[in-house]
């Protein structure tokens, strides 16, 4: 459907061929953000050791010491932990709930203490059946919360462990109605999170079971760990790469709301888990993009940028606001005014970020920039009147391929005013002129030279601009 695909990004003045990629190139990154940046700092599958009650667990395992000899012994004591707990589930005789429930507890206290569970060994034991037995309705809240633990352990394993708590899965997703205790809820969210985080497939599976509409109104809560749980969970489960995810995420009722007031909370981990959910909504569907962007989420994200140093919140809202500028016009055209504060803090946060020592804060800054600098012409004059070009030029000159790449085309952009119809893009030669005089041409030589035909069309192209400045 139309609706679904992202719109095209605005760097067409200097480069005409980037609206027939811009939605293919912004669901790849979407994706490679979650693959690569977003595992590296917060891993897409997470072992629950306190848990959401606080329950203190052992001294976990150091698994750089722990010895073949101590994963056998650990591994006979998650056999024995099952067949325990079997024999508790059978018994019909007078503390049947409690012996369930102590059960329970060792099981999950094993599968808690190392940061490789002994998952494996519970499986062939049998304790998937078991657990999913658990978490029959008739069960009280405390047994409910033992065996979503245990399952949320087991679903941060490898693959075909994750693949095998399939059965598990519909009742994990009921008892996140709000019928439920809350921290079932919320540890059942948990368990699914890991179970979205191993993938397209299962991520379908979930999609189909209908885990969203209820994991997306856990956001609507006011207590921290929920929404920090739930909008994690949520994250990995519209992560695409197909879109109605997105789409249907943002037109539950509150969700919206819900998102805008978390982004403005002092809790750090809980607005970055928030900004993850905004990545994929802009990223993935055009429908949530318009939704989002029409609610000016944008003095929110540039607030964060500007007042924290924590990267693991500055990527998510970084990205965020790089995807809302890419694509959405109404941005540019009624909220980042040229004149505008919020557009002149705009840049000054994106700037902080281009003289960042983080590789990844510096490329995507740049592209939030080259977005704002295909603008109106006075855009290009706050930005070439502003101390984002000496870093930009900088990045150009110094910097690796890919940062130097996009540090391009906003020094590029910032040269042509924007074009009228099928005409061709006039030149704004006092920012040409201007740019040159700093030594900018050497960076762009370079770019010709490269093997990447993208860098080198954009090389190619600011080289024409200089001729027909002569």
């Amino acid at each position: 459907m139309a609706d679904e695909a992202p719109s095209p990004h605005k760097r067409d003045p200097i480069k005409a061929s980037v609206g027939t990629v811009a939605a293919q190139k912004r669901r790849e990154q979407a994706i490679m953000v979650g693959k690569e940046k977003r595992e590296a700092l917060m891993r897409a599958k997470r072992l629950c050791r306190i848990g959401v009650s606080n329950v203190n667990n052992d001294v976990p395992i150091d698994d750089n010491m722990m010895m073949d000899e101590e994963q056998s012994l650990l591994e006979a004591q998650t056999l024995k932990a099952v067949e325990d707990l079997k024999h508790a589930v059978a018994y019909q005789g007078k503390g049947t709930t409690e012996k369930r429930i102590n059960a329970l507890r060792e099981l999950r206290r094993l599968l808690s203490r190392s940061e490789f569970p002994p998952v494996e060994a519970s499986i062939e034991a049998g304790a998937l059946p078991i657990l999913v037995q658990c978490l029959s309705f008739d069960s009280p809240d405390e047994q409910l919360l033992e065996a979503a633990w245990c399952l949320t352990n087991m679903a941060a394993g490898k693959p075909e462990e994750t693949k095998a708590l399939l059965p598990a899965l519909p009742l994990l997703i009921a008892h996140l109605g709000e019928k439920s205790a809350l921290a079932v809820a919320e540890q059942c969210a948990w368990a699914l999170g890991n179970v979205a985080g191993e993938g397209e497939e299962l991520r379908n599976v979930l999609l189909s079971q209908g885990a969203l509409p209820p994991l997306a109104r856990m956001m609507l809560s006011n207590k921290g760990s929920t929404v920090r749980t739930a909008a994690w969970a949520l994250s990995n489960l519209i992560k695409g790469p197909d879109s109605k995810a997105a789409t249907e995420t943002i037109r539950i009722d509150g969700v919206l709301d819900s998102i805008l007031r978390h982004l403005n909370k002092a809790d750090e981990e809980l607005v970055t888990e928030v900004a993850w959910v905004v990545v994929y909504l802009t990223a993935l569907s055009n429908v949530a993009t318009n939704i989002l962007a029409k609610s000016n989420p944008l003095q929110i994200l540039v607030d964060r940028l500007a007042s924290s140093n924590n990267l693991q919140l500055l990527i998510p809202v970084l990205r965020s606001l790089g995807n809302l500028v890419a694509a959405d016009s109404y941005l540019t055209h009624n909220v980042l005014l040229a004149d505008h504060e919020t557009t002149v803090n705009a840049i000054q946060a994106l700037v902080k970020c281009l003289r960042s020592e983080h590789r990844v804060l510096k490329k995507e800054s740049a592209w939030a920039l080259s977005n704002i600098a295909a603008g109106s012409v006075e855009h290009k004059k706050l930005i070439h009147s502003s101390e984002a070009v000496p870093s930009l030029i900088h990045l150009l000159l110094t910097s690796p391929f890919d940062i130097r790449k996009e540090a391009a085309y906003v020094l590029g952009n910032l040269c042509v005013a924007p074009a009228q119809g099928s005409e061709r893009p006039s030149l704004i030669l006092e920012h040409l002129v201007s740019l040159v005089r700093k030594g900018i041409l050497p960076g762009f030589v370079d770019l010709v030279r490269s093997a990447d035909i993208e860098a080198a069309r954009v090389g190619l192209q600011f080289m024409e601009l200089v001729l027909r400045g002569m």
